[in-house]
């Protein structure tokens, strides 16, 4: 299912169980069912500043062990709110993986739900989003803290 949102178009696919994705790129092979509707419902509530959490069910096949740990303390940071790499180390307890948070941020498979936003550096400075350093990366994430009045 593809809605417009104020940067462009994202993407959301589902199965039985949950919401699987949400993509900047398009999707070719998606579905439309009850949990698609509802994430759009409540993506279109989160960028008009009426929504601060989302209860969409989820449901997540991919990702390695320790990916599924970082995307779930992600899942926690509250609304309006930032951590830094270092931080969410330290909270799936690999306080030497700095690095690999990235990779597994990069790898997020439901970006905003899970809000792989909110992570910046410990200088308090944006770094990479969707999985690049890019401009338009780093606008998207830029905004999304906006949305959130953080940046």
């Amino acid at each position: 299912m593809k809605i417009n949102v104020p940067f462009g178009s994202i993407w959301l696919d589902a199965d039985n169980q949950g919401l699987t994705t949400v993509s900047f790129v398009e999707l070719n092979d998606h579905q439309t069912n009850q949990f698609t509707e509802q994430a759009a419902k409540e993506l279109t509530e989160y960028f008009s500043g009426k929504r601060t959490t989302f209860s969409v069910p989820l449901s997540i096949k991919t990702g390695t062990t320790f990916q599924k740990k970082v995307w779930d303390a992600l899942y926690l940071i509250p609304y309006g709110e930032t951590r830094s790499y270092l931080d969410i180390a330290h909270a799936v307890d690999s306080p030497k993986a700095v690095r690999a948070i990235g990779q597994a941020n990069s790898k997020n498979p439901i970006p905003i739900i899970i809000p792989c936003h909110r992570v910046i550096g410990k200088n308090g400075k944006l770094t990479g989003y969707l999985g690049s350093s890019e401009q338009d990366g780093l606008s998207i994430k830029k905004f999304l803290l906006q949305v959130e009045n953080k940046f």
